[in-house]
């Protein structure tokens, strides 16, 4: 994937739109492309996380591995398909988190991974483009919150 279609990528994710071009130009630099085959885990839950990925093509489930006493199982917290984000928010925080949930590729998939540490870096040096992406992530974090307790309503 090269520059301008990472780029045309990020422009047409919700999570980045409205962002300036020359901020969008910026944060390609941050990116890594990663190739999946359907099956395989991005992340599990329990890993420690410091990377944050976007869906460039293919279907990432994030699943929840639930243990209540008697009912054992896993639930399905988010179905994310081309330009939507995940990953370990927690970086910008400049902490490591333990993942709470898996990433699996329902298909072969690609995406764009970054470094949280990277992008915490990069917000720090811009305030606007840090103001924008901590925005955004209240919205996400809305999301998969809502996401998260209509899966437990369905154990």
């Amino acid at each position: 994937m090269d520059r301008s279609e990472a780029i045309h990528l990020l422009e047409s994710c919700a999570f980045f739109k409205g962002f300036q071009k020359d901020h969008l130009q910026e944060l390609t630099n941050l990116f890594q492309v990663e190739v999946y085959a359907a099956r395989d885990h991005i992340f599990r839950q329990g890993d420690l996380g410091e990377q944050i990925y976007i869906v460039a093509e293919g279907h990432v489930f994030l699943q929840r591995s639930v243990d209540l006493g008697t009912r054992k199982g896993t639930v399905v917290i988010g179905v994310l398909g081309k330009g939507k984000v995940f990953g370990c928010w927690s970086t910008l925080l400049n902490e490591t988190h333990t993942l709470m949930s898996s990433a699996i590729c329902r298909k072969p998939t690609k995406v764009l991974v970054m470094k949280g540490s990277d992008l915490r870096q990069m917000m720090l040096d811009n305030n606007e483009l840090g103001f924008n992406v901590l925005e955004r992530l209240c919205f996400l974090l809305r999301e998969r919150l809502s996401g998260a307790y209509h899966a437990m309503e369905e154990i």
